[in-house]
Protein backbone atom coordinates (compact mmCIF):
# COMPACT_ATOMS: atom_id res chain seq x y z
CA UNK A 1 0.00 0.00 0.00
CA UNK A 2 0.88 3.71 -0.97
CA UNK A 3 2.25 4.92 2.50
CA UNK A 4 1.79 8.76 1.11
CA UNK A 5 -1.73 8.58 1.33
CA UNK A 6 -3.20 10.70 3.72
CA UNK A 7 -5.89 8.78 5.59
CA UNK A 8 -8.93 10.26 7.53
CA UNK A 9 -10.69 8.42 10.52
CA UNK A 10 -14.49 7.28 10.01
CA UNK A 11 -16.51 10.15 12.41
CA UNK A 12 -18.11 6.34 13.18
CA UNK A 13 -14.76 5.64 15.02
CA UNK A 14 -15.24 5.52 18.65
CA UNK A 15 -13.19 8.83 19.35
CA UNK A 16 -10.81 7.43 21.44
CA UNK A 17 -6.88 7.30 20.83
CA UNK A 18 -5.67 3.74 19.81
CA UNK A 19 -6.25 1.59 17.73
CA UNK A 20 -10.23 1.26 16.83
CA UNK A 21 -10.60 3.17 14.17
CA UNK A 22 -11.81 2.47 10.25
CA UNK A 23 -9.93 5.05 8.11
CA UNK A 24 -10.48 6.11 4.54
CA UNK A 25 -7.64 7.81 2.04
CA UNK A 26 -8.35 8.47 -2.16
CA UNK A 27 -5.89 8.45 -4.69
CA UNK A 28 -5.96 9.70 -8.33
CA UNK A 29 -6.31 9.01 -11.85
CA UNK A 30 -7.42 6.19 -11.40
CA UNK A 31 -9.36 7.17 -8.98
CA UNK A 32 -9.51 5.02 -5.80
CA UNK A 33 -10.93 4.80 -2.44
CA UNK A 34 -8.85 2.49 0.28
CA UNK A 35 -9.84 1.79 3.55
CA UNK A 36 -8.37 -0.22 6.77
CA UNK A 37 -8.11 -0.30 10.37
CA UNK A 38 -6.00 1.41 12.36
CA UNK A 39 -5.04 -1.86 14.42
CA UNK A 40 -3.99 -3.09 11.00
CA UNK A 41 -2.32 -0.31 8.52
CA UNK A 42 -0.78 -2.76 6.04
CA UNK A 43 -3.69 -4.22 5.22
CA UNK A 44 -6.39 -1.97 3.03
CA UNK A 45 -9.45 -2.90 0.87
CA UNK A 46 -9.58 -0.52 -2.54
CA UNK A 47 -12.37 0.29 -4.60
CA UNK A 48 -13.75 2.92 -6.40
CA UNK A 49 -16.19 5.26 -5.12
CA UNK A 50 -19.41 3.81 -7.31
CA UNK A 51 -18.47 0.45 -6.01
CA UNK A 52 -18.25 1.90 -2.20
CA UNK A 53 -21.69 3.54 -2.52
CA UNK A 54 -23.40 0.47 -3.58
CA UNK A 55 -22.42 -1.23 -0.97
CA UNK A 56 -22.80 1.74 1.54
CA UNK A 57 -26.67 1.79 -0.19
CA UNK A 58 -27.61 -1.77 0.10
CA UNK A 59 -26.51 -1.96 3.68
CA UNK A 60 -28.75 0.96 4.36
CA UNK A 61 -31.51 -0.57 2.75
CA UNK A 62 -30.98 -3.78 4.45
CA UNK A 63 -29.87 -5.60 0.88
CA UNK A 64 -26.23 -6.05 2.07
CA UNK A 65 -26.51 -8.31 5.54
CA UNK A 66 -24.38 -6.83 8.10
CA UNK A 67 -22.11 -8.49 10.16
CA UNK A 68 -23.64 -9.80 13.68
CA UNK A 69 -19.98 -10.18 15.12
CA UNK A 70 -18.45 -7.82 18.10
CA UNK A 71 -16.34 -6.53 15.46
CA UNK A 72 -18.26 -4.67 12.59
CA UNK A 73 -17.16 -2.29 9.72
CA UNK A 74 -19.87 -0.22 9.48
Amino acid sequence: MNHTLSWQKSTFSDGGEGDTCVELAASAAPVALHLRESDAPDTALSTTPVALAHLLAGIRTGLVPQRTTSKTFF
